[in-house]
């Protein structure tokens, strides 16, 4: 059906439509699920020379869940973003096909892509969720304080003797009915939302100018204390929970939001001093720090402690700029592949092109959250989804960088490939609330004029609904 839908009027007097695109995205959906899928059906034909025998099963269940996601989009968020979703089920999908692969190294292979699977079923079930309990983006500003405490009660649950755990000496995790769980991965949305509400209600007093120094102009010592109180929560999760990766993720999230709420270049200013002495603290009076430290500059000191990081390098020379395709490396010669180093693996196998061309579909995903906030009409909603863009970014950044030995190792996952449940079904609920905004965003705005003021010749779009 055609007709004409209005928007508030822009500075040139001209009515700015988007477009739905719904079925652009179902194609892309499509198409992106057919990368997993035939990334699995390559490493069964490269070993075994034969089709999996549960192809049928397999392919109608995962072009099945793009579906569902898909549906549900369509129907509560039609004017969401239609790269976003895409791009993740092709990030998604390219993750289940490297798991499943080294999954057949082992003699007898083993199973672990099923488990992934439905982590991943879960994280879209959460997905949908998300889109049909925060109709309003604007609803979560309402709760900061709570949403904090909340947060912060999360990142401490690892340190209560009984319930948290040390895996790979980092007390992150938690043990709930025989299941291991990161609790840091929910509480990175509480605090974005939180940090987002707080920033937006207090922009005015913390953008106010206290002295000015070469130039710049520092806030004053009184507001201070937020960015104090995250700095030693920062500090605090590298000495007790022996987290490099979790302390840079939440501290760059509250200095970028910061920066976005008050656009002072003080705030950043300030957070990169302080993060300096806090990695000179943790690197002279902590253990873990060290390490990492000796591992990214010098890994072959330690041939034994250091065996994932010179693993990882030895099957990026060996993959080559093509890889040496799915199935034909041997991935399994890194310790945790799965996991941690799983984006080792598809630089193997899929070569650094490969490797790179994933680090522009997580750009991708980066770029269109960014663009989300740009659009955002309200000021809450451009901070969390600046924020949450960001963080994505920085997680990215920082377990390729570490991989690639660009920086030291931090621990952190890489979204939406790493086997492991925690880190999956976050940021499909991340990606959730990104196109709940996405969609406030770029649907059409109703104006307080009346429909003759609006629907002239000259100034009315016409928009194909689907």
């Amino acid at each position: 059906m055609l007709m004409s839908v209005p928007r508030q009027p822009a500075a040139t007097g001209e009515v700015v439509v988007h477009l739905q695109r719904r079925n652009v995205e179902l194609l892309l959906i499509l198409l992106a699920c057919s990368f997993g899928l035939a990334g699995w059906i390559m490493t069964h034909l490269a070993l075994y020379n034969s089709l999996p025998p549960n192809l049928p099963l397999v392919a109608g269940l995962w072009y099945g869940l793009g579906l569902v996601a898909h549906l549900f989009v369509r129907f509560l968020t039609p004017w969401a973003d239609p790269v976003i979703l895409p791009c993740v089920f092709l990030l998604n999908g390219l993750g289940l096909a490297m798991i499943a692969r080294i999954d057949q190294i082992p003699d007898p292979p083993r199973n672990d892509v099923a488990s992934q699977l439905l982590w991943t079923s879960l994280g879209i079930v959460l997905f949908i969720g998300v889109l049909i309990l925060v109709r309003d983006h604007r609803r979560l500003q309402r709760y900061p304080y709570l949403l904090f405490i909340a947060g912060v009660a999360l990142l401490l649950l690892p340190l209560i003797p009984g319930l948290g755990i040390a895996l790979g000496g980092a007390q992150i995790w938690i043990r709930v009915f025989g299941y291991s769980f990161q609790p840091a991965e929910v509480a990175k949305i509480l605090l974005a939302v939180a940090f987002a509400a707080y920033f937006y209600e207090k922009r005015d007093v913390l953008a106010l100018a206290g002295k000015r120094f070469m130039g710049l102009d520092f806030p004053r010592a009184r507001d201070l204390g937020p960015i104090a109180l995250m700095w030693i929560a920062a500090l605090g999760i590298m000495v007790f929970q022996n987290d490099l990766g979790t302390a840079l993720l939440f501290f760059g999230l509250f200095t970028v939001m910061i920066y976005i709420a008050t656009q002072r270049p003080a705030w950043p200013l300030l957070a990169g001093v302080m993060f300096i002495v806090a990695g000179f603290l943790a690197y002279n009076f902590t253990n873990h720090v060290p390490r990492r430290v000796n591992a990214w500059l010098d890994p072959f000191s330690n041939y034994d402690a250091n065996l994932q990081i010179i693993s990882a390098q030895f099957g990026y020379a060996w993959g080559g700029l093509f890889g040496r395709g799915w199935g034909m490396g041997r991935p399994g010669l890194t310790p945790l592949a799965k996991s941690d180093f799983i984006a080792g693996a598809l630089g193997e196998e899929l070569g650094i092109l490969g490797l790179m061309a994933v680090v522009m579909v997580y750009a991708l995903i980066s770029a269109r959250g960014m663009k989300a906030a740009l659009l955002c009409p309200d000021g809450f909603g451009k901070l969390l989804a600046g924020g949450l863009a960001f963080v994505f970014s920085l997680q990215v950044f920082a377990i390729v960088g570490g991989i690639t030995r660009l920086l030291p190792l931090t621990g952190l996952t890489t979204p939406f490939m790493s086997q492991g449940g925690s880190s999956l079904v976050a940021n499909w609920m991340i990606i959730g609330i990104l196109m709940v905004i996405s969609h406030r965003a770029r649907m059409p705005q109703i104006a307080t004029a009346t429909p003759q003021e609006l629907l002239t010749p000259d100034d009315a779009t016409a928009v194909i609904t689907r």
